[in-house]
């Protein structure tokens, strides 16, 4: 009797390592929110002067240990373009599998501009600053870095929310619409009050966090 073999094909291979690969890479966009609010919370709680009713935790990159922010600047960035990657993997193909992916990608850029250009000093941070504020040219840069990278993360989740949609999530797809609103809200709100622009910036990369890791485990379309 003459039997048929068949071998375990390199294309199940290469899939299986695509999935592989493009779920380390997911991980480096579902930390990255995480890890960069818990280093601004322990280093606010920390260093002198600082005060999170009056401060924005961009501010903790000056003065001595400021090094601390920057370096998480800089890791958050590269664990961004990491997710990005790693989206591009998971959503693969249409107009979100270009798209979002793009959009998380400029935001991780974001806060390595936001590392090459600090904020200013001000409301009495570092300790010995003045209250009042005097923007300089890298303070605008940081502040214009700032807002491309969240318009782009806002606009992310509007686009991911067709595929949440498309793979049974519907409430994930509808928050994924209002959250865009609440980080703005917050930004808006920043003139009156620092820790709503906290509020707002940290929901948004805590969202983007919650999302990664959904679309990482949710099975495809349906």
């Amino acid at each position: 009797m003459t039997g048929t073999f068949t071998t375990p094909g390199p294309l199940h291979s290469a899939a299986a390592t695509q999935r592989s690969t493009a779920r380390w890479l997911t991980t480096g966009g579902v930390v990255a929110g995480p890890l960069f609010l818990a280093a601004g919370l322990a280093q606010g709680l920390t260093r002198e002067g600082f005060d999170f009713t009056r401060n924005a935790i961009s501010q903790l990159a000056l003065g001595g240990a400021g090094w601390v922010q920057t370096l998480s600047f800089v890791c958050t960035g590269a664990l961004l373009v990491a997710g990005a990657a790693g989206l591009r993997r998971t959503l693969r193909r249409g107009s979100a599998g270009r798209w979002a992916p793009a959009l998380v990608g400029v935001f991780g850029l974001s806060f390595w501009a936001a590392a090459a250009f600090p904020a200013d000093a001000g409301a009495g941070f570092p300790a010995g600053s003045p209250d009042a504020t005097v923007m300089s040219g890298h303070g605008a840069a940081h502040m214009a870095a700032g807002m491309i990278g969240y318009l782009a993360l806002c606009a992310a989740f509007v686009v991911l929310a067709r595929p949440l949609a498309a793979r049974g999530l519907r409430g994930w797809a509808v928050a994924s619409r209002v959250v865009p609103v609440a980080v703005l809200a917050g930004f808006m709100a920043s003139a009156a009050s620092v820790l709503a622009f906290t509020a707002g910036a940290g929901l948004g990369l805590l969202w983007l966090s919650a999302v990664m890791a959904r679309l990482a485990d949710a099975p495809g379309d349906r």
